[in-house]
């Protein structure tokens, strides 16, 4: 794929991510965990607490904030950085996109890939803010037993149509830092890795993991250039 038809491939992703109203994942959870007392919060509650509670802080938050909701990305970035990085397992949800090539990346091509799938997914949702007005979110409660390291949380979205699934996939992590991480969603049945993992995966074949960076890279750069409507 080249890398002219691997940018429409993604610009289809997003028309389409978007057209189904979905939630930002970053974004959401930046504002919302900008309100809380920092990553130790994940630790402390069952995951569909967790959800619950980042959700409603997310719409307050978002409603209340011009900066965000007109997309000030310099604003969203530093949040994402702060504050949702260390509650989501990113590095393994680059390597699900990315497949299982992702065992052969050296360290600079992992962070690389780290670097450019964050900044894609934070401008493609960052447009999604603009949307949000009286929505609620309905967190459905959650069975987890003895022993479970990894769940879903399914949520519905409320507002002026019909509800929108948005479920998230986390795993509960051990040692410093432990807790529940989302490492997934999942928008009316489909899941935000598979998405991509599919176009990622033709730019590999096609051009190695280099010009998968920097066909990310170049996408992010053509985005970042363009004003806003």
């Amino acid at each position: 794929m080249s890398t002219p038809d691997f940018s429409l491939a993604l610009s289809r992703t997003r028309r389409q991510l978007l057209t189904l109203a979905v939630l930002p994942l970053f974004l959401a959870l930046a504002t919302s965990l900008a309100l809380l007392p920092g990553a130790a919060r994940a630790a402390e509650e069952s995951p569909d607490a967790l959800v619950r509670s980042l959700s409603e802080e997310m719409l307050k938050t978002i409603r209340a904030d011009p900066a965000l909701r007109s997309g000030d990305m310099r604003r969203i970035m530093a949040l994402v950085d702060a504050k949702v990085m260390p509650n989501v397992n990113f590095q393994r949800m680059t390597a699900l996109a990315v497949g299982p090539t992702w065992r052969q990346a050296s360290p600079e091509q992992r962070k690389r890939l780290q670097e450019e799938f964050k900044t894609l997914l934070v401008r493609t949702y960052a447009g999604a803010l603009t949307q949000i007005q009286d929505e609620t979110v309905v967190v459905r409660p959650v069975r987890l037993s003895p022993g479970d390291t990894e769940v879903v949380v399914r949520t519905e979205i409320r507002g002026r149509g019909d509800p929108i699934q948005l479920d998230y996939r986390l795993e509960k992590t051990p040692g410093e830092g432990a807790g529940w991480k989302i490492f997934n969603l999942n928008v009316l049945g489909v899941w935000l890795v598979e998405t991509y993992r599919s176009q990622f995966a033709q730019e590999i074949n096609a051009r190695g993991l280099d010009g998968l960076v920097n066909a990310l890279a170049e996408r992010n750069r053509t985005a970042g250039s363009r004003p806003r409507n």
